[in-house]
């Protein structure tokens, strides 16, 4: 288990030198639209076993004193109040977040630039926040008929309108909090400024999928299209690249649509366009860092299985459409992926069906299948914890870590004081039980030291567990998958 398919060190390495590449290609200067995470990148580290989450953050630790950040952010966004799914908190408030987060990393954070704006009474107010912060915040304005009418997008009045960005570092890296952020214009607008004013600068693309260098069914490109689904990416052979030069690679289709529209604000800025295909515009070292291919697939397998899941839920819960879900199963079908796969549904679904209650099976990093079944006590997700976390210490199962003598008041708390139908433990709940039985009981103090070694497991649940049980799981690390269905029949499940 664990088996390791990319080596990080050498994608480092490979990564900032080809970055430094680009910058003295274009004579010293260029504007790089980083897209996805740069930091906390646990799709990679899934499907690439290997890949830290914080590589792209270190490789540009690299870059450090040539680099500077532009966070870009869409003013209908900060209008709208629209929130990052996957952090609970809007975009506006993400790019202070960020600001924060490339701080502390030691990274100098340059400026904000509001991307769309017409004015917004919102992006105005947040303007203001932010240079009350002592952070510097550009405006780059709507332009009619972007992107197709390029003649009125590279004047005067298309990016000659918007505010000229002033940076100091050869490198700017501009990302945002999200899709749809305005980045790629942010750097081509920059690009019409710098030209204005003689200065020498280039764009490139910063994507870490699709790979181009792989195959365009590889599972790892697919893995992609799975984590896409809602945005209907779809990975492509690149005509472009393929027509230049005779070589096929891998784009995605938003990336070669976009092209021609691209070739031509280049020729109009440049007389000429640097690129000759969306490969060529690209600087992912990714591909060329995998050093077990099987591992790697396996592991893009197995997050699409992930992926099918948690959109199936996401279906039940009324946060995702149909469409979604059955893009997945045509994606699973190319692989001819089945969901028992995943080693741990099929021991929760027969542990579910021997007792008539839900249940949840958790595979250890060595291999080994922990299961836990519901009682007057403990949710099944909670039981589970418990019990791997005592196949992990060594004790043996008939042991109890915590009394029942502990977890009755806790219940009592919750049904008579709280107001909770279900006296069941959470698995926070039993954590916190746990930490206050270690204090006397060496078992439990042993078992609370294994915590650590979740971080990698896999779980699955025969229900859509709590968002506290999920939770806990997302932060031991524990990847979760859930059958598509409720515990009960109440049609609310808050």
């Amino acid at each position: 288990m664990n088996r390791i398919g990319f080596d990080s060190q050498k994608y480092i390495q490979l990564q900032s030198t080809r970055i430094r590449e680009r910058i003295d290609y274009f004579g010293g200067k260029l504007y790089l639209e980083f897209g996805g995470k740069l930091f906390d990148d646990y799709h990679a580290s899934r499907v690439l076993p290997g890949f830290a989450p914080d590589n792209r953050i270190r490789m540009l630790l690299k870059l450090r004193d040539q680099a500077e950040i532009v966070i870009a952010i869409n003013a209908n966004d900060i209008e709208k109040n629209k929130v990052r799914g996957d952090l609970g908190i809007t975009y506006d408030m993400d790019v202070i977040r960020l600001v924060d987060v490339f701080r502390d990393f030691g990274l100098y954070v340059g400026s904000i630039v509001m991307t769309q704006y017409t004015g917004q009474p919102a992006a105005d107010l947040f303007k203001q926040r932010l240079e009350g912060m002592g952070l510097r915040v550009y405006r780059l304005f709507r332009i009619p008929d972007y992107p197709s009418n390029v003649a009125g997008i590279v004047s005067d009045e298309g990016y000659g309108l918007n505010d000229y960005i002033e940076t100091s570092r050869s490198l700017v890296v501009v990302t945002a909090p999200g899709p749809g952020s305005g980045k790629m214009a942010t750097c081509l607008s920059q690009l019409y400024h710098e030209h204005r004013r003689g200065v020498k600068a280039g764009y490139a693309k910063f994507e870490t999928f699709p790979i181009w260098n792989l195959p365009l069914k590889h599972p790892v490109n697919l893995a992609y299209e799975a984590a896409t689904a809602d945005l209907n990416d779809v990975n492509m052979i690149d005509p472009f690249h393929l027509e230049a030069y005779g070589e096929t690679t891998v784009n995605y289709n938003r990336d070669i649509e976009i092209f021609p529209v691209l070739r031509a604000i280049f020729e109009r800025i440049y007389g000429e366009c640097p690129y000759k295909s969306p490969t060529d515009m690209g600087v992912n070292m990714a591909g060329k860092s995998i050093i077990d291919d099987e591992v790697c697939c396996e592991a893009s397998r197995q997050e699409i299985i992930r992926r099918y899941y948690r959109t199936a839920c996401a279906v039940k819960q009324g946060h995702a459409m149909e469409q979604e879900i059955q893009k997945l199963e045509l994606l699973m079908r190319t692989l001819n992926l089945d969901l028992t796969r995943r080693t741990t549904v099929q021991p929760a679904l027969e542990l579910a069906e021997r007792t008539g209650e839900p249940a949840v099976a958790i595979e250890l990093n060595d291999g080994r299948i922990i299961t836990g079944k519901t009682s007057s006590l403990l949710g099944a997700s909670s039981a589970a914890l418990l019990n791997a976390l005592k196949e992990l210490a060594g004790i043996p199962d008939e042991i109890k870590l915590i009394s029942p003598t502990v977890i009755e008041p806790i219940q009592h708390l919750k049904v008579e004081h709280m107001g909770n139908r279900n006296p069941r433990l959470h698995t926070d709940e039993i954590l916190i039980a746990l930490t206050i039985s270690a204090v006397t009981d060496t078992n439990a103090e042993r078992a609370m030291e294994q915590l650590s070694n979740l971080k990698g497991c896999e779980a699955h649940s025969t229900v859509i567990l709590s968002q506290v049980d999920e939770g806990v799981f997302g932060k031991l690390g524990v990847n979760l998958t859930c059958e598509p269905a409720y515990q009960t029949n109440r049609l609310y499940h808050g």
